[in-house]
């Protein structure tokens, strides 16, 4: 699966805080963008991110002079901030959660920015969509499973981390489906035959 760093934008314009909104407009028009990085006053602050849509709903809605209203009046700060190893889909899971359609990438220092656009035209989920993917992946651990419990028998250490694999993806593939948690696979098998190690009577 495709990750921010594959599909964000790296040549990034910032500006500071104290700039004018004015200012702000100037830079986007010339670098033909829709928001800019709020610089960061020091090492230990947050960055943030002003947008056209800040500007014209909280500046030219109210009919504000850009030169005198600062950025930082009308900036997002902190800012959402995307991991740049953090896959696709779960970049679009973040927007949709937070109503966003941009937000900067940063390790350590600023990489880029990701946005929708970049996830609808760069990502992969059209060759990889993530569910039949988990599907696939969890037939197969289940496959796996049984096989080992099969020859080596369900209480063996080998067994029980098969079936702890089959969880966790079957737990992913409910997640990314919005599915609630039903019956497992796992609790389907011990129905068969208990993957838990009876106590012994001594």
């Amino acid at each position: 699966m495709a990750t921010a760093k594959d599909i964000m934008t790296d040549e990034v314009a910032t500006i500071s805080g104290t700039a004018t909104v004015a200012e702000a407009v100037q830079l986007m028009k010339f670098k033909s963008l829709h928001s800019l990085v709020v610089e960061r006053r020091h090492s230990a602050d947050a960055y943030g991110l002003v947008t056209t849509n800040d500007i014209a709903n909280k500046v030219v809605a109210f009919g504000k002079d850009p030169k005198m209203v600062k950025v930082y009046e009308v900036m997002t700060k902190p800012c959402i901030v995307v991991n740049p190893d953090l896959q696709v889909e779960y970049v679009a899971r973040l927007f949709a959660q937070y109503g966003i359609d941009r937000a900067p990438v940063i390790q350590g220092q600023l990489l880029g920015v990701v946005t929708t656009t970049d996830i609808t035209t760069k990502g992969d989920f059209l060759e990889n969509p993530r569910v039949p993917l988990l599907q696939k992946a969890l037939d197969a651990e289940v496959s796996n499973a049984r096989a080992i419990s099969a020859v080596k028998g369900p209480y063996c250490n080998a067994a029980k981390a098969a079936w702890a694999a089959v969880a966790e993806v079957e737990a992913e593939l409910a997640f990314c489906k919005g599915e609630a948690p039903g019956q497992n696979v796992v609790e389907l098998y011990e129905e068969d035959g208990p993957v838990e190690e009876p106590a012994t009577v001594g």
